[in-house]
């Protein structure tokens, strides 16, 4: 399940040294353009599930893990050649889309195996192994450009991913017996749309969902901005954002053993407090300041992406809680809404940062706040 995951990251943050050289040989016209090979990304990740979802409910987790990845392959061979923006989001788009299908039915996988708190104590796990990905993926994406050219980035995402699914196939058994598969149609996942809404519990954790990732997506797709043009650190780029992904993963690992003992509610109530106060912090002491010392600003960074770390699997988990009878539909719909969310929020806030790392924060203390807002009332009204 790691390994599934792990493609996505690959195929995001190996990406992220070359954004100013393949922005270059594309003809962006502004800088800010560059940050849509990280986005237009994540669209397709939040519309390909409508697909794969049901899919997956219909013939297997298997046969729709395989699909996905032949998409992959053959969109990144229209990121290999693309030669303007235009065919480039659309490659990157459609990676999204074919990534999505080794994405949402890991979730289902694990969803069809495990519940409650055990099934986040998996996902941590999972995702702990995952993390390791953005730890060394711009460090390969930064030796593979110095040695080669960014498109040796797509052809070794081609292979690692032709290598995950051969494995997928010899160690991964079907999940999805033959008595519970569903037949596709487009009836059954507008019914399945409808029953999702239904359950408060699953909107709130998913709405909060979005603001939180489309807040992090704005610092993944602006790193290469803030750390490489603005504070000139483009050689110790895929150190810094290494380390800081780091601070995520002892998040995610600690998860593992903290939500047996607290549960998935208290965990997220915290984190969201703690995301909420380390923005305001930042923002009180650097309100008027254009650019904080470079290790004040990675002080601020990791802290705030412990939290985060403790939010990714939670959310999800809680907003699947009530829907495992629809496990395939569910996770396809809550990925979509959430992702629907979190692409033009990190768009808009994302123009906001070629000024300085200012109005990240005021992203974060917004995105937070409000998810606080919306907790509280899915507390209230259980």
């Amino acid at each position: 399940m790691a390994a599934l995951m792990s493609v996505t990251a690959l195929s995001i943050d190996a990406l992220l040294p070359a954004l100013d050289i393949i922005g270059e040989t594309i003809h962006t016209k502004k800088t800010a353009d560059n940050q849509l090979l990280v986005i237009m990304i994540f669209l397709g990740l939040g519309v390909g599930p409508l697909l794969f979802g049901p899919l997956s409910d219909a013939l297997g987790r298997k046969p729709s893990v395989y699909m996905g990845f032949g998409l992959f392959v053959a969109a990144s061979f229209i990121c290999i050649y693309a030669q303007n923006l235009e065919v480039m989001i659309l490659g990157r788009i459609l990676q999204g889309v074919g990534l999505s299908a080794p994405r949402t039915v890991c979730i289902a996988i694990i969803r069809d195996l495990y519940e409650g708190d055990y099934m986040a104590r998996i996902m941590s796990f999972v995702t702990v192994v995952f993390i390791l990905i953005p730890i060394i993926a711009p460090a390969m994406g930064q030796f593979i450009l110095n040695h080669y050219n960014w498109q040796a980035i797509f052809y070794v995402q081609i292979g690692i991913s032709v290598l995950v699914a051969f494995w997928f196939w010899w160690r991964q058994r079907e999940t999805l017996p033959t008595s519970k598969r569903i037949p596709f149609s487009m009836k059954r996942i507008y019914k399945g749309f409808k029953e999702t809404l239904r359950y408060k519990e699953t909107m709130g954790y998913t709405l909060i969902s979005g603001f939180v990732v489309g807040s992090f997506l704005v610092y993944l797709s602006a790193s290469q901005e803030i750390f490489q043009n603005q504070y000139g650190l483009e050689a110790e780029f895929p150190y810094i954002f290494a380390g800081l992904a780091i601070a995520i993963g002892l998040a995610i690992f600690l998860n593992g053993t903290f939500v047996l003992r607290f549960g998935m509610e208290k965990m997220v109530t915290t984190s969201l407090f703690g995301f909420f106060t380390v923005s305001v912090l930042y923002l009180l002491f650097f309100f008027n300041v254009a650019q904080p010392d470079i290790f004040i600003l990675l002080g601020f960074f990791a802290v705030q992406f412990f939290f985060i770390g403790f939010l990714f699997g939670n959310l999800r988990a809680l907003a699947m809680q009530p829907v495992g009878h629809i496990a395939g539909i569910a996770a396809a719909i809550t990925g979509l809404i959430s992702t629907l969310m979190a692409v033009p929020i990190s768009t808009f806030i994302g123009r906001f940062v070629l000024q300085g790392t200012l109005p990240l924060f005021i992203g974060f203390s917004v995105c937070s706040l409000v998810s606080l807002c919306i907790l509280w009332y899915v507390k209230k009204t259980l």
